[in-house]
């Protein structure tokens, strides 16, 4: 998969890249890593393609169960019509249409229900891998910047109470 290429390959910066003294910080090259980021851009695409394909395909099987439907009635229906010539064979072919769109309807049913269990499958197995890239290079990224600001903050409190200590002196004239 390609953009899981592409993360990988900002990683690698990451981890190659010189850092900044005294910082958590790196130093990248800016032109690199947005053409990296325009790649994954493009590659994108592809993954939302295959949703579409997943989503058509799912629509194709249910209109071709709902043919199969319809023709398994007319059939039942041209049956009945052929057998109303006399009383009891009408109540049995009327019975027997019965138990063919029965039969019909429940076939179209467990088909329809094959179909959604096969997207649903399709679609869960998708969500992971979006959760496993989320959690696997976002949240790494989030949690990192997370703590860079952290500790540019821990670094701000420690400097202002330096400064309020020497103010303090200063004022104390020590």
């Amino acid at each position: 998969m390609k953009v899981l290429d592409l993360l990988e390959e900002i990683e690698e910066i990451c981890d190659t890249s010189a850092g900044v003294p005294l910082t958590n910080k790196i130093m990248v090259d800016k032109a690199e890593l947005l053409e990296i980021v325009d790649d994954i851009r493009k590659a994108l695409p592809d993954e939302i393609q295959q949703a579409q394909f997943i989503k058509d395909e799912r629509e194709r099987i249910l209109n071709d169960a709902k043919e199969e439907y319809e023709t398994i009635i007319k059939d039942a229906e041209q049956r009945a019509e052929v057998l109303v010539d006399q009383n009891e064979i009408t109540t049995r072919s009327k019975q027997r249409a019965k138990e063919i769109e029965d039969s019909a309807a429940a076939g179209a049913k467990q088909l329809k229900m094959s179909t959604y269990d096969y997207v649903d499958k399709v679609l869960y197995d998708f969500q992971e891998k979006m959760e496993y890239l989320n959690g696997q290079y976002f949240g790494e990224m989030y949690t990192n910047l997370q703590n860079t600001f952290q500790g540019i903050g821990d670094r701000l409190v420690e400097n202002r109470n330096e400064i309020r200590e020497l103010s303090y002196k200063t004022q104390m004239d020590e």
